[in-house]
């Protein structure tokens, strides 16, 4: 249920964190203490919530599904496919981006380098977030 909750938190952390870069990159903002902070709430937000999605996948009962009746199993069940394999692995795609453009845009000289950095990491890692969080689970409860 965690894994749930802190969802959210990370999903508007993030959202701001790609919003604040844009509006860097765009206005031609100088690159802040504040800005950087932002983008490492944001790092460290996804990288809770892996910790706490390990868990919760490991101890799911879709992974005891998967243990009882194989990989190929769920690879032709799509009900367990999407909470086995696609969303995490898309997730773990998303925090490695994240990570990513947190680690270079470290090494960028020039303010507009930095934002253009975090801003096309964290916007692409929120897009295949989006795309596989399982928004009826969202909005049942």
């Amino acid at each position: 249920m965690i894994h749930s909750y802190w969802a959210y938190i990370v999903l508007a952390i993030l959202i701001i964190a790609t919003v604040n870069a844009a509006i860097g990159l765009f206005s031609k903002k100088k690159f802040e203490a504040k800005d950087l902070r932002i983008s490492l709430f944001a790092l460290i937000a996804a990288h809770i919530q892996l910790i706490i999605g390990f868990i919760a996948y490991f101890t799911s009962t879709y992974f005891q599904t998967m243990q009882s009746h194989g990989m190929g199993y769920v690879m032709k069940n799509s009900i367990l496919r999407k909470p086995l394999v696609e969303h995490p692995l898309m997730i773990l795609i998303a925090i490695a981006l994240i990570t990513i453009g947190f680690s270079k845009h470290k090494k960028k000289t020039t303010d507009d380098a930095k934002f253009k950095t975090i801003f096309a990491y964290y916007l692409i890692a929120l897009l295949l977030i989006l795309a596989v969080i399982p928004w009826h689970n969202w909005f049942s409860n």
